[in-house]
């Protein structure tokens, strides 16, 4: 083989491994993205599940006063 040939396969081999790490740390990427996200979404979820709570309790609150009142109205017409 001429010097010429050999470089450029010497060269091809190196440029293949390249692109394989690169595919590799691609993955690990996605993965680390994945896992990132995955954070996020739970970081999200205990947000969202802390303001249902309030909401919730703000409306049964509500609902346990109207029902007093409604109770003492009762109270009221059958004194």
């Amino acid at each position: 083989m001429t010097t010429k040939v050999l470089c450029a396969i010497v060269i091809a081999s190196f440029a293949w491994a390249a692109e394989a790490q690169t595919a590799k740390d691609d993955i690990k990427g996605a993965g680390h993205d994945v896992k990132e996200a995955g954070k996020a979404t739970g970081s999200a979820a205990k947000k969202t599940g802390r303001a249902t709570k309030k909401v919730v309790k703000k409306g049964v609150n509500k609902t346990a006063e109207k029902t007093e009142e409604g109770a003492d109205k009762v109270r009221q017409k059958t004194e």
